[in-house]
């Protein structure tokens, strides 16, 4: 029997990223026997879903982090590596980082070369240039890369519009949905009132939020409103799903509120589709994305979402998203999500479904796009 063409995907770490969980998602559904995926990641912390990457018969490489400002020991080592592991399609994630690699499979010679853009970035204005100037330096850095990025590349892929002109500009890209396996997520009653009573949410009003703990998901903003909502809805609490490295600064900034016991912090978590049912509304008030997984699924289970006008209008695929702006108050945004609290729960399994967000039927897109072109190029 034939061997699977093996794909190479390129990430900073394989945690439950917005990137991350969507190329898994695609993965779960691919058939193994005719593509595989390996996995290079850029540091040595373990991430959550290697080792159900190696129990479907994927490989994890490692290679050194990025220095932008001195590549040339990376690229060596890269070089190296393609000596070794000769592939035909490298598939890079890294969003303006992607030059990096790309640039050094070009000059290897290799075939099929994907940059994927999966977010934008955060807009320069005087203030945030003026409060967090090294943070404006890095995004400026980003912006100029960018450009590069598309010339080292064969194909441009995004997870959607926003995303794809930001990174890409005019030039053509081929938008891949950050597709789920729907049925998965639909609510359920019994689910819900199982995952409640598990811990102790019975008659509360849950206000939910799945992300990593970095600046760009707004954590502050988050607290403040649902300071507001405890105010004026006693019986409420504040589910939080996922890590990062500003876990400690928002459990700080709860205990300065006097919400820290209200706050259920959940870590890094496998069981998000049970986790989705026990919430009555979902908050996403990020300073900048491209198109949210986390929002697909939040729609999958038919919750109530409030996100920041910031995110691109394209995510709605149902009437559950409302678009608040980040200038309005953290008690415009709590009376908002309160209005919503008895509002019942739709099945939107068809209306993504039509959107291309199901990933039992995207997936084969994505397989047919690497065995063409695999086929096309062979050496």
């Amino acid at each position: 029997m034939n061997q699977p063409i093996r794909v190479l995907h390129i990430f900073t770490i394989l945690n439950r990223g917005g990137a991350e969980s969507m190329v898994m998602n695609y993965y779960r559904h691919m058939d193994l026997e005719k593509v595989q995926f390996d996995f290079l990641v850029h540091r040595e912390e373990i991430g959550v879903f290697e080792d159900e990457i190696i129990k479907m018969g994927g490989h994890i490489y490692r290679l050194p982090a990025i220095n932008p400002l001195s590549p040339q020991k990376y690229n060596q080592a890269f070089a190296h590596f393609l000596t070794q592991h000769p592939y035909q399609i490298i598939h890079s994630h890294i969003n303006t980082f992607s030059f990096y690699p790309l640039k050094v499979a070009k000059e290897m010679h290799v075939p099929i070369r994907i940059a994927h853009a999966h977010t934008t970035t955060q807009k320069l204005t005087p203030k945030f240039v003026f409060t967090r100037p090294s943070e404006a330096i890095k995004i400026l850095f980003k912006d100029l890369n960018k450009y590069a990025v598309k010339k080292q590349a064969t194909h441009l892929f995004s997870c959607g519009k926003r995303a794809g002109d930001w990174l890409f500009g005019n030039d053509a890209y081929k938008i891949i949905p950050n597709a789920i396996d729907v049925a998965k997520y639909v609510y359920h009653q019994d689910r819900a009132s199982a995952a409640r009573a598990q811990y102790n949410l019975d008659n509360q009003f849950v206000v939910g939020h799945i992300g990593n703990f970095t600046h760009p998901k707004n954590y502050p903003f988050i607290l403040h409103v649902f300071k507001q909502v405890k105010d004026l809805h006693v019986n409420s609490k504040l589910v939080l799903v996922g890590g990062g490295p500003l876990e400690t600064v928002v459990k700080d900034l709860a205990k300065t509120l006097g919400i820290f016991d209200d706050i259920l912090f959940l870590g890094i978590r496998k069981d998000i589709p049970d986790l989705l049912q026990m919430m009555n509304v979902f908050i996403f008030p990020s300073h900048y994305e491209g198109l949210p997984v986390t929002l697909v699924e939040a729609q999958a289970s038919g919750l109530k979402i409030f996100a920041s006008a910031n995110i691109s209008d394209e995510v709605a695929m149902t009437d559950d998203v409302t678009f608040l702006s980040l200038t309005d108050s953290a008690e415009s945004w709590a009376h908002q999500m309160l209005s919503r609290m008895d509002d019942v729960r739709h099945d939107n399994t068809e209306r993504l479904k039509k959107h291309g967000y199901d990933v039992v039927t995207s997936s084969i897109a994505l397989e047919q796009f690497y065995l063409t072109n695999y086929s096309s190029n062979e050496r």
